[in-house]
């Protein structure tokens, strides 16, 4: 059985409860359309073997949250219309 929370307050919700609500977040890098000049790089694939090497040792939590990350939350009445107020508190 499954037992929610509110993400904010800790008091207890059922699945189907009306005062139930639920908090989607996304957070995502606003990076533009990256133009790739081959000819301006000596070894196209040495430089290519080092990005893949800085990848294979960046930590994978950090290369995420540097590109993109979801957050789900559960609330109940009370806090949803306080986050409403202030989404960022």
């Amino acid at each position: 059985m499954i037992r929610y929370e509110c993400d904010k307050c800790g008091k207890s919700l059922a699945a189907n409860d009306r005062q139930r609500y639920i908090v989607k977040m996304e957070i995502f890098a606003a990076a533009d359309h990256v133009d790739l000049d081959v000819e301006a790089v000596a070894d196209p694939k040495l430089e290519m073997a080092k990005v893949l090497s800085q990848l294979a040792a960046a930590d994978p939590d950090e290369i995420e949250d540097q590109t993109y990350r979801a957050f789900r939350y559960d609330l109940c009445d009370d806090c949803r219309r306080t986050f409403l107020r202030n989404p960022l508190g």
